[in-house]
């Protein structure tokens, strides 16, 4: 049995090469994200994006791009010198309802999490209610990840992955 540390660092680079997948999948294929979430109106790249070239030995390089209209041509431009998205801001729209978070590629770690507001707590009985419906929201976001990881995984380990998905997001990043 492996050692929890041994295995986290073996199995770190799945979550970069989920981000990295899934920045490809936003821009490239929504009807795959809307069969996943049936409720998602859209899921965006957020303000921060950050690609890190940790698993070549001489380069060690990290690119971050910061701001609403960011342009992405510096994070392309990290990928095809090998880089792998390392954390990512994500904006999940879904109904009225609008959530912000960013997740981290090496643990898959959530944070900065911005739920849509809940109801005005106005009695002692309102507070119970608000609880769960946080809850809720924060659920919905988990359930997304969830969904969407569950996806890349059955890809990552089928054969479609290195004769179709790999020669893809190679073309998404260095048209011909």
């Amino acid at each position: 049995m492996l050692d929890i540390a041994v295995a986290y660092h073996r199995y770190q680079f799945i979550g970069d090469e989920f981000l990295t997948w899934l920045w490809y999948i936003i821009e490239n294929d929504s009807q795959l994200l809307s069969r996943i979430d049936k409720e998602l109106a859209s899921l965006e790249i957020g303000s921060r994006m950050v690609l890190a070239n940790r698993y070549q030995k001489d380069s060690g390089e990290t690119v971050t791009i910061k701001g609403e209209e960011a342009n992405m041509d510096e994070g392309l431009l990290a990928l095809k010198k090998g880089a792998m998205v390392a954390e990512l801001n994500l904006l999940y729209r879904s109904g009225d309802h609008e959530w912000r978070f960013n997740l981290k590629g090496e643990s898959l770690n959530f944070s900065s999490l911005k739920v849509p507001e809940t109801g005005k707590i106005e009695t002692q009985e309102d507070i119970e209610g608000a609880v769960i419906e946080k809850v809720f929201l924060c659920e919905k976001i988990i359930g997304l990840i969830n969904g969407l990881f569950k996806h890349f995984i059955k890809l990552r380990v089928s054969n479609d992955w290195s004769a179709k998905i790999v020669p893809a997001i190679r073309k998404w990043i260095a048209p011909s």
